[in-house]
């Protein structure tokens, strides 16, 4: 680990890197080569822990099989959403913005809505195509349809413009749960009665 960056510098013409604490992974570093640009995650990571992993590498170079023997340990495997985890924060979550607006923060309420569609949306529609549930990343292709309906919570600068995109994205999220929901999901149905009234009766 202490020798990532002199490592990261050998591979190329190197311009800057940095290590991913932001996204809670100190053992990637996040590189920039060129010309021509290229972003390239470097990952540092001991053979003993090679086996925990969201996805299958394309093993490349290795001693003696050692790598390939140590990923053969376990299969990969991403996180996946868990409704319930956002079922019982959605509608506190919704409540939270509909306040923003009301008091006029529109940056803060801007942002919380691209929260609601790295956190809740994307995901959770990309599991319903059976992609990998990542935020929103590459969900117009995946569900082109749904990326099509999300345009809907990008909001303008505007108070009426940010409670439309938040009751759409109220709307989607339902919509999602009905498709991905089991019987053992517990609804919070009266906050979420008590906090759709509430958006609807917000005087702007």
């Amino acid at each position: 680990m202490a020798a990532r960056i002199d490592i990261a510098r050998g591979l190329g013409p190197f311009l800057a890197g940095f290590p991913g604490d932001h996204v809670g992974e100190p053992r990637v570093l996040i590189c920039l080569y060129g010309p021509p640009l290229l972003h390239v995650d470097l990952k540092f990571v001991r053979l003993e822990d090679a086996a925990d992993r969201v996805e299958d590498p394309e093993v490349l170079w290795e001693r003696d099989g050692r790598l390939s023997a140590a990923l053969a340990q376990s299969e990969a495997h991403y996180p996946q959403p868990d409704l319930q985890w956002i079922e019982d924060r959605f509608w506190v979550w919704i409540h939270y913005g509909a306040v923003k607006i009301a008091r006029g923060e529109l940056f803060e309420a801007l942002g919380f809505l691209a929260f609601l569609r790295e956190r809740v949306l994307g995901p959770l529609a990309l599991k319903s195509r059976g992609a990998t549930p990542c935020g929103v990343r590459r969900l117009e292709t995946a569900a082109p349809d749904f990326a099509r309906e999300l345009r809907a919570t990008v909001a303008t600068y505007d108070a009426a413009s940010c409670v439309a995109a938040l009751g759409t994205a109220a709307d989607l999220y339902r919509r999602l749960r009905g498709q991905l929901a089991d019987s053992n999901l517990v609804l919070d149905s009266a906050a979420e009665q008590a906090t759709l009234a509430y958006l609807e009766g917000l005087d702007l």
